[in-house]
């Protein structure tokens, strides 16, 4: 499904504005930590450079402009370096949900029968559970990590892509082009891949736009708990996580990592919200 021809894909500011943001975000956290002067990870000299406010310059005319943390590490690095990890674990983790949940989808969609009531079934159970609640004991099982955090996000975020492509391919499996295929000859897993999938993929992939904002914001609850990226890695959760018990002298540590949560899941939802709207106004 596309928008190209649609008015509001090029003119509407919620798609300019949040697409706008992740593009700098992403650009950002590629770019700045390759030109920083401090390693994010340097502790070398803690007393010297620890806890140091906003705009402030060290002992060796580093200015850091948004301070350092309890260790003396910059928060400008290590929030980019940080971006890195949780942007990256957002889109990979809404990717691979979205892999499974369109593949089961199709499947359930195109067969029907006994392997339709099965994936919907399983798909029913798992949605009876709270994600939060199936993030946490398999996280708590498999131990902390980035890996296991990627994978936890895609076994607990397939269910809602799965529901709405199979409702999609119900929509256009009794379309006349796939009467068409089929009285041309073709397999029905070719109709199905080549024809009728692309044709009902236009909720998932707003679907999986909005997946980003919430994996990012789930993978930054499990590292604040500590059951996701396990320090000295940084990412925003337990950037976050490690500045709660400074927040009284020193809150820049914990703010800064929380506002850049705060804008990313913002831009996501924006841009989300907005592909939904026109996917409605031309389907209408």
């Amino acid at each position: 499904m596309s928008f190209d021809h649609f008015p509001a894909w090029h003119h509407d500011t919620r798609i300019r504005g949040g697409a706008a943001v992740l593009v700098l975000m992403c650009v950002c956290a590629i770019i700045i930590p390759l030109f920083a002067m401090q390693s994010p990870s340097d502790v070398s000299d803690v007393m010297a450079t620890r806890l140091m406010p906003p705009f402030a310059r060290d002992a060796y005319g580093i200015r850091h402009w948004l301070g350092t943390d309890a260790f003396g590490r910059d928060i400008v690095i290590r929030l980019w370096v940080a971006a890195r990890i949780s942007l990256g674990v957002g889109v990979l983790g809404s990717l691979f949900a979205g892999a499974i949940g369109v593949t089961l989808g199709a499947l359930a969609a195109w067969n029907g029968g006994v392997v339709d009531r099965v994936i919907v079934a399983v798909s029913d159970a798992l949605l009876a559970i709270p994600r939060l609640v199936l993030l946490l004991v398999i996280a708590s099982l498999w131990g902390p990590g980035l890996s296991v955090v990627i994978v936890v996000l895609a076994l607990t975020g397939w269910m809602s892509v799965m529901r709405l492509v199979r409702a999609d391919i119900f929509g256009v499996r009794v379309l006349p082009f796939v009467e068409a295929s089929r009285a041309l000859g073709m397999t029905p897993s070719r109709v199905l891949w080549r024809h009728v999938l692309p044709n009902a993929l236009g909720s998932t992939i707003v679907a999986m736009t909005l997946g980003v904002g919430n994996a990012i914001v789930l993978e930054s609850g499990l590292s604040f708990l500590g059951l996701g990226i396990q320090p000295p890695t940084a990412s925003w959760g337990n950037m976050i996580s490690g500045g709660r018990e400074w927040l009284l002298i020193a809150p820049w540590i914990a703010l800064a990592p929380g506002v850049m949560l705060i804008a990313t899941v913002v831009a996501c939802t924006l841009l989300g919200d907005a592909l939904s709207a026109a996917r409605d106004v031309r389907s209408r």
